[in-house]
């Protein structure tokens, strides 16, 4: 399964595209899991048995505690509703509603006080649980940070219960493969499903000049899967670290002032200066599995069609590369159903 056809190009330079190809190409898989294998995910159209609520501290704001409140919903796809902004509308989680996508991805419905800021680690459970319809209520646009990860929000899902809408779900792919490739060689391939499945397999890598280094994962995506890889905590370098804790307290947009070492993975450049998670065969692989399940689901979160099926090829890639190529998919009109 390494090989893969990188279709047409959507944006970048073609040479960039083939040397990262190669790049890619000649990393070890380093897990795979349940590739090939149903993802059981249901032929109806989801929602969320009942209700919940969540609260931690803030991600940008450490010393005030959020709350989401999650709750079913016959609108298709997934809204927040800032309860804060009365006279708003609910934002509904949409490419069409990225305001910023540079360090993390934030949405935004008409006021630009209406807005949500770092979505993308609770969006991802749209794709990675098949949960399709969800109402988020929320009395702030500074969501909550967990210590571990995501995996609050799945337990939550888990224990509330997944109901079913008792109409067929939808499923869109991409009529044809299509890449796209950044200056710096960030590449990113969609491609439809083989043998007409009805899943989404993801081959994911990434290289960082510190201790996280190189690492590949391919999965099916799953609850399973997906369960596997939302405890893996977003990552940082100690001087980010240090940054956040000191000068970085100067200024009210600085990302992350909540981080601590336990709700975030600290890299320094030859070890770790917390403990890993996810570590398989003595490889700690946390890394890989946020960014594979908590920030590139995510971007396969914002396309509100239908579910995305087939399989995506990641290497190097971030929030502003994913939410280029799912806007392009739309420009384009690339995307048909399953």
């Amino acid at each position: 399964m390494s090989d893969f056809d990188t279709g047409r190009l959507l944006g970048g330079d073609a040479e960039v595209l083939r040397r990262s190809v190669d790049e890619f190409q000649g990393l070890p898989v380093d897990q795979e899991l349940q590739w090939g294998v149903e993802a059981g995910f249901p032929s109806e159209a989801t929602t969320l048995n009942d209700s919940f609520a969540v609260t931690g501290s803030g991600t940008f704001f450490g010393r005030a505690h959020r709350t989401l409140t999650f709750e079913p919903t016959d609108r298709d796809g997934w809204w927040f509703d800032r309860v804060d902004r009365k006279h708003e509308l609910p934002i509904h989680v949409s490419i069409e509603n990225v305001w910023n996508s540079v360090r993390n991805i934030v949405l935004r419905s008409g006021s630009p006080h209406n807005y949500m800021r770092l979505v993308e680690h609770i969006i991802a459970l749209k794709v990675g649980m098949g949960l399709d319809n969800v109402m988020i209520r929320m009395d702030s646009g500074d969501p909550p940070l967990f210590d571990r990860a995501s995996m609050d929000l799945v337990d939550n899902v888990d224990r509330a219960g997944i109901a079913l809408s008792g109409t067929p779900a939808r499923c869109v792919t991409v009529k044809e493969p299509v890449s796209i490739v950044s200056k710096s060689g960030r590449l990113l391939t969609f491609l439809p499903p083989e043998d007409g499945r009805r899943e989404l397999d993801v081959d994911c890598a990434i290289d960082f000049n510190s201790a996280i280094r190189k690492q590949r994962i391919r999965f099916t995506v799953s609850p399973d899967t997906f369960r596997h890889g939302a405890v893996a905590r977003t990552n940082a370098t100690f001087l980010t670290m240090l940054y956040c804790k000191t000068f970085g307290k100067l200024f009210a947009d600085t990302r992350n002032m909540g981080y601590t070492r336990q709700n975030v993975l600290v890299a320094g450049l030859w070890s770790y200066f917390n403990r890993p998670r996810l570590v398989h065969e003595g490889k700690a692989l946390e890394a890989v599995w946020h960014r594979a399940t908590l920030d590139l689901l995510a971007a396969v979160a914002l396309i509100d069609k239908g579910r995305f099926v087939g399989r995506i090829i990641s290497y190097k890639a971030g929030h502003g590369l994913d939410c280029d190529m799912v806007r392009e998919l739309y420009n384009r009109d690339m995307l048909c159903k399953a």
